[in-house]
């Protein structure tokens, strides 16, 4: 049926070129575009509007035609008597086509705001159908991979980019409001760095070297601070050769920004600020419905250390408790599960609880502060406990949704615990290296810093309520093979 579609509208095509009309115009200049006119409603209006084929309808020599452009509709009438030459094209106009219309607006005796044609222009042909509106492109792997199908057939779908578009314009304000400036990073970097996770290595052929896909911009803005550019961001792409699942996509977008003389502490309250900024331009409110839940995003948000966090759900006592006195607590307990705890360090272990037992069940917006030493080694000690960094995650919908630092700038200290990675990790990652260009920086000094990242696409998830992340990306990485 698809190809016998498909062979009758490369006929109505060819028909088109014997009758001296081009298919396929270069340019047409609308008066008005639809969704203004529709708004406006105005009668007697002389217009030239275009737009999509969506609806046909034939009485006679009437015709009716639902033009659409921008989610927008209006209505086209057409009277074979009116129209002289460009009638002999409505035969030849197929559900999809884009065409222009001339003619005067005007009301229908059922009070449809309608545009009467007295001129027709074929703008372009369509060669395949819409998918039908009510049983097409309904698996959801082709519909993220058949994007541009799924924006005209699927209600809310544009809906979701739209408040994608005002969320990421909404951060951007705050950022900008704040005197940070916005700033690139390279995508293709000789030396990954900056978190923790499996790259993408690709080889520059200009320079016949190796090089990965950026897994994170956080080296590259720490630069920038060091040679005096004191508050920047950038909202960057990251790729991260990983998992994929409802909240992970190998290609995702990432907010980092960094300022000289701010700790962890600034960074909750500018990471407030921003979110909540997004959720009034997404939800017009800070109070966001996500699945069965009211979320609320009004500063302040609650602050809770990953250890309190972990002891109030577990009972295990962890302030003062020696790793052997942890594990051997975890053993005794028939209730809590750690695999391959025995071989974990005391802070390994807290974070393996807490993703375990506490970060599922956090839906309220909430920074989870104070993490194990051993969780990065980018991030300064904690100045009250040597054990703990000055790191927060804020969580919502029981995800994680940033991460933050009170910036390690003691340059020889971070060399040291970069080496150290590389010898207790480098056997099984052969990609691993020192970035010396950062440690060059930072031996230059670095101010006081702070830094936060925060996850566009999950944020956009839960301000607009989509159950997984490929429903905010527009084109996420899909199973779908189109053949």
């Amino acid at each position: 049926m698809a190809e016998d579609q498909l062979q009758a509208r490369l006929q109505k095509l060819e028909m088109l070129r014997r009758l001296g009309i081009n298919p396929f115009p270069h340019s047409y200049t609308p008066t008005h575009r639809l969704p203004q006119l529709a708004e406006s409603q105005e009668e007697g209006l002389e217009v030239k509007i275009a737009g999509r084929v969506t609806a046909q309808r034939k009485m006679g020599k009437a015709w009716f035609m639902d033009l659409t452009d921008q989610r927008k509709r209006i209505q086209a009438y057409f009277n074979l008597n009116e129209l002289g030459d460009s009638a002999q094209i409505l035969d030849l106009i197929d559900l999809g086509d884009f065409i222009g219309v001339q003619g005067r607006t005007f009301r229908t005796r059922t009070q449809e705001y309608t545009v009467r044609a007295k001129e027709v222009t074929f703008l372009s042909k369509a060669l395949r159908p819409l998918p039908d509106k009510h049983h097409g492109l309904r698996d959801p792997e082709l519909r993220y991979a058949l994007r541009s199908l799924d924006l005209l057939t699927n209600t809310g779908v544009a809906e979701v980019f739209l408040k994608r578009s005002k969320a990421v314009s909404a951060m951007r304000q705050v950022l900008d409001g704040e005197g940070f400036l916005e700033v690139d990073i390279p995508y293709l970097q000789p030396v990954y760095g900056g978190a923790s996770a499996k790259p993408f290595l690709t080889h520059v052929n200009a320079l016949d070297r190796d090089y990965y896909l950026s897994i994170s911009p956080e080296l590259y803005l720490k630069r920038l601070v060091v040679g005096g550019l004191d508050a920047v961001y950038t909202i960057a792409r990251n790729f991260r050769n990983e998992g994929i699942d409802r909240s992970h996509n190998p290609e995702f977008t990432m907010m980092e920004c960094y300022r000289a003389y701010f700790d962890y502490r600034d960074m909750m309250n500018l990471t407030e600020r921003i979110v909540a900024s997004m959720a009034e331009a997404v939800a017009g409110s800070t109070l966001v419905q996500y699945g069965d839940d009211k979320l609320n995003f009004t500063p302040p948000w609650k602050r809770v250390s990953m250890y309190d966090a972990v002891r109030d759900v577990t009972g295990l006592k962890l302030y003062g408790a020696s790793e052997d006195e942890l594990k051997a607590a975890i053993g005794s307990r028939g209730d809590i599960h750690v695999p391959g705890f025995e071989a974990m360090t005391k802070g390994q272990i807290v974070e393996a609880l807490f993703d375990e037992y506490v970060a599922p069940n956090l839906v309220q917006p909430v920074f989870i502060i104070d993490h194990p030493a051993e969780s990065t080694n980018l991030c300064k000690v904690h100045r009250s406990n040597p054990e703990l960094i000055e790191r927060f995650e804020p969580y919502a919908a029981g995800m994680e949704i940033g991460n933050a630092y009170t910036e390690l700038n003691d340059a020889v200290y971070q060399r040291q615990l970069l080496v150290d990675q590389i010898e207790r990790e480098g056997t099984d990652n052969p990609h691993l290296k020192l970035d010396e260009p950062f440690l060059i920086a930072l031996e230059q000094g670095m101010p006081p810093t702070g830094g936060l990242g925060i996850g566009v696409d999950r944020l956009v998830m839960i301000l607009t309520n989509q159950r997984t992340l490929k429903d905010v990306l527009l084109f996420p990485m899909t199973k779908a093979e189109i053949k």
